[in-house]
């Protein structure tokens, strides 16, 4: 079992083989008391066998390996129960593709462990507060970021700059108050289907502003359709939460 207060950082993948060794280097050089999970798709280029030779030599690391491309949210929610049931304190979200800062990783480990006696269940790494930003985004892109999370606030009544985001701390207790069978957002709506699903439990969220980079190594597998589909679900839950109903995020 782990140190209480240990974190768990999940890394979902698929064809990440160029990057994950140095994902991988930049977490568990940050803390001492961080494992990782990486949670590989069957990835056809050898991911999931790289991350295994890794696993070998470093104990801090251990590979879930699942049969095929099954999503982004199928991989965290599998993650998170994996790590709930192994002790884990906190259980982090973070990208294989080496476009959110590993160094800030401790500063949102510490704003978890002190807000969780105020209800702070959600720690967002957010592009999108004063301190955030984006680094190496053409202008349409980020344009696009921002409106869509401007229609997820306005669409469902948070106050979260960044609900899209995908660098996350949890605490398990806010995890523990989610039922993971009613989560049926998995992809790019993942993100703000899990948001709502904190704050409904009485969890409160808080945003520590990261710059995010753009992946250097591979292809993003983000899109315009992606998105536009995101924010249909996002139209539909908005009426769903107006007419006084929630948890119903399908």
């Amino acid at each position: 079992m782990p140190d209480p207060g240990r974190a768990l950082v999940i890394v979902p993948c698929y064809n990440e083989v160029e990057n994950i060794p140095l994902v991988l280097e930049r977490i568990l050089s940050t803390l001492d008391d961080v494992d990782v999970l990486v949670v590989d798709d069957n990835s056809p280029d050898g991911t999931g066998e790289l991350a295994d030779r890794i696993a070998a030599e470093e104990p801090r690391v251990t590979v879930m390996h699942r049969s095929g491309k099954l999503g982004l949210g199928t991989a965290y929610l599998q993650g998170f129960s994996w790590g709930l049931s192994a002790g884990y304190r906190y259980l982090v979200e973070m990208d294989a593709d080496g476009s959110h800062p590993a160094d800030q990783l401790p500063a949102m480990l510490r704003l978890a462990a002190e807000g969780a006696r105020d209800g702070v269940g959600l720690v967002i790494g957010s592009r999108w507060v004063p301190g955030g930003g984006i680094e190496d985004w053409p202008r349409r892109r980020q344009l696009l970021s921002r409106g869509g999370n401007w229609y997820v606030r306005a669409a469902l009544g948070i106050d979260v700059k960044d609900a899209t985001a995908g660098y996350r701390v949890y605490t398990a207790e806010a995890l523990r108050a989610i039922d993971f069978d009613e989560v049926h957002a998995h992809g790019y709506i993942f993100q703000v289907g899990m948001t709502l699903e904190t704050l409904d439990a009485g969890y409160r969220v808080v945003e520590h502003p990261i710059v995010f980079r753009e992946r250097q190594l591979g292809h993003s597998k983000m899109s315009t359709a992606i998105v536009a589909e995101a924010m249909v679900r996002v139209t539909g839950w908005g009426l769903v939460r107006r007419l006084g109903r929630r948890g119903a995020r399908r």
